[in-house]
C-alpha cells in the first residue's frame, strides 16, 4: 500500500471541490491514484465538514450533504466574504439561500412531524386507557355472571328445578 503527504491529499481533495469539481473517475485517471481511495479521501474531508461534491455535477445536482455543508460554510459571512466565496467554488448567493431556505423548510416540516407525532401518542395512550377500563368493566361483568350461574346451578342442585308442575 503507497503512502501519500498530506500535502498531496490536500491538492487532490481540492480538485474535487468548487470550482473544479472534478469527477472521482476522472480524477483517478489523471493522477493514478484509485477511485477508491479518492472515495474515502473525499468521505474524510466530507467528515471534517468540507463541501466535497466530486461528481462533476452542477450545484443544482450535488448532493444535500453537500448543499448542507456550503449553508454551514457560509453562515457567518458577510456580502462581500460571501460574493468572494461564491466566485471561488463557482456558485450564485442565490443558490445558497435557495438551499438555506430547503434546510429551513425541512425543519419546521420536522418540528410541525414531531408535534403532530406527540399529539398522536397522546390521542392513543388515552384510548388504550379507555379500552382497558371497559376490557376491566366487561371481566367484573363477565366473572359476575360466572358467580351467577354458579348460585343458580348449586341452588337448583340444592332446592331443586323450582318450576313445579
Amino acid at each position: 500500500m503507497s503512502r501519500y503527504s498530506p500535502e498531496f491529499k490536500e491538492s487532490v481533495v481540492r480538485k474535487m471541490m468548487p470550482p473544479e469539481n472534478m469527477p472521482i473517475m476522472r480524477l483517478a485517471e489523471e493522477i493514478g491514484v484509485s477511485h477508491v481511495t479518492l472515495a474515502r479521501w473525499r468521505n474524510e474531508a466530507r467528515g471534517e465538514g468540507k463541501a466535497v461534491p466530486g461528481n462533476g455535477e452542477r450545484p443544482e445536482r450535488w448532493s444535500a450533504e453537500d448543499k448542507f455543508l456550503i449553508v454551514l460554510e457560509t453562515h457567518a459571512l458577510n456580502g462581500a466574504e460571501l460574493g468572494e466565496y461564491c466566485r471561488s467554488k463557482g456558485i450564485f448567493p442565490a443558490e445558497i439561500d435557495q438551499w438555506r431556505e430547503a434546510c429551513l423548510v425541512a425543519n419546521r416540516s420536522d418540528a410541525r412531524k414531531s408535534s403532530e407525532l406527540q399529539k398522536e401518542i397522546r390521542a392513543e395512550r388515552k384510548r388504550s386507557k379507555e379500552l382497558e377500563c371497559e376490557l376491566r368493566r366487561k371481566e367484573k361483568a363477565l366473572a359476575e355472571a360466572a358467580a351467577l350461574l354458579t348460585l343458580r346451578k348449586k341452588a337448583r342442585a340444592i332446592w331443586g328445578d323450582g318450576e313445579e308442575d
